[in-house]
């Protein structure tokens, strides 16, 4: 049975969650991969907010906290009538963002972090001290996903590039399953060390 999550998702309902839970997640949430994320770090968090740049942060400080980010570089398409709309969304590999998510779960309160191939130490536990969790989603099936996207609210950062833009959706029962949890528990980190040990035994070590 799937967990229905709406965002903004309270950190009581995140700490409820486990590794292996199936989660169905609506709401508005937003998609951010490396660019999103350096720029994050360096313009909001390491440095000192720009008078230009105070509006979009504000944006992104309401609309994260107690919200999710998605790793997803999509594919888009503008209609006759001026909206766009996803055509694809499947997931990026998250472990290109390990150096920034961590900073960035912390500073802007996300209580989740949607991707592929799952994160390292520092994000797990930033997940674990401040209530968030890794959503795992389906690769391979981006426009299966991009059914779940009922709404572009809004698009941020254009001139980064389509993939890199900060595309702020509203989704519905978007499908995933918590591989990273609260409480210090990393499904990737498991697979590995079973993968390691059958290796081993294979070998003979």
């Amino acid at each position: 049975m799937s967990t229905r999550l709406t965002v903004p998702i309270s950190e009581k309902d995140i700490r409820a969650l486990h590794i292996g839970d199936q989660v169905l997640l609506s709401g508005v949430i937003f998609t951010g991969r490396d660019a999103a994320h350096k720029y994050m770090v360096e313009t909001f968090i390491k440095g000192k907010c720009p008078s230009g740049e105070r509006v979009l942060y504000d944006v992104l400080k309401a609309g994260l906290r107690g919200g999710v980010i998605y790793h997803c570089g999509p594919v888009v398409r503008k209609r006759e009538d001026g909206e766009y709309q996803f055509v694809a969304a499947g997931p990026t590999t998250s472990i290109r963002e390990e150096p920034y998510q961590g900073a960035v779960i912390e500073h802007f309160g996300l209580r989740g972090v949607i991707g592929k191939g799952g994160m390292s130490e520092k994000t797990l536990a930033a997940c674990q001290k401040h209530g968030a969790v890794y959503l795992h989603a389906i690769g391979g099936a981006a426009t299966l996903i991009a059914e779940s996207v009922k709404q572009v609210v809004a698009v941020h950062k254009l001139d980064f590039g389509v993939p890199e833009a900060f595309w702020q959706i509203r989704v519905e029962d978007f499908p995933c399953v918590v591989t990273m949890d609260s409480h210090g528990q990393s499904l990737h980190e498991k697979i590995e060390a079973d993968s390691k040990r059958k290796l081993a035994a294979l070998l003979g070590q």
